[in-house]
């Protein structure tokens, strides 16, 4: 297993949770990796265990049941206050997502993280 350290900061609604199932059902074990392009930034890409290098640069958020979900240390600083939900919608996934071609893709959505404000001193 890979040796990152989940920051719990990754869910997924329960249709997302279903369609992983199927896709590991045909595929076996799979990892999702957050992609940070500009016409896929919302998608979050699906792929074989084995098939998709982890970088060193890559941070993992969590794990969705057993299959870790990460994401690129830039991309991660952007959106370091966010939590992402992963959930499916119709459509056609990523060209190299194991969920292109079933007609419906993983997307992801995100929340705000609640920000303590800055403590001051000297009051």
């Amino acid at each position: 297993m890979l040796d990152k350290v989940s920051l719990g900061k990754v869910s997924a609604t329960p249709a997302a949770r279903a369609f992983l199932a199927e896709i590991i059902a045909d595929h076996g074990p799979v990892l999702f990796h957050q992609s940070g392009g500009c016409c896929d930034g919302s998608s979050p890409m699906c792929y074989p265990r084995g098939d998709f290098i982890v970088g060193d640069k890559d941070v993992m958020l969590g794990e969705i049941g057993e299959t870790p979900v990460y994401i690129s240390a830039s991309q991660h600083e952007v959106w370091k206050h966010t939590d992402l939900i992963i959930d499916v919608v119709p459509g056609r996934g990523g060209m190299f997502s194991l969920d292109n071609g079933r007609e419906r893709r993983f997307l992801t959505r995100s929340t705000v993280c609640a920000v303590p404000a800055p403590t001051r001193t000297g009051d």
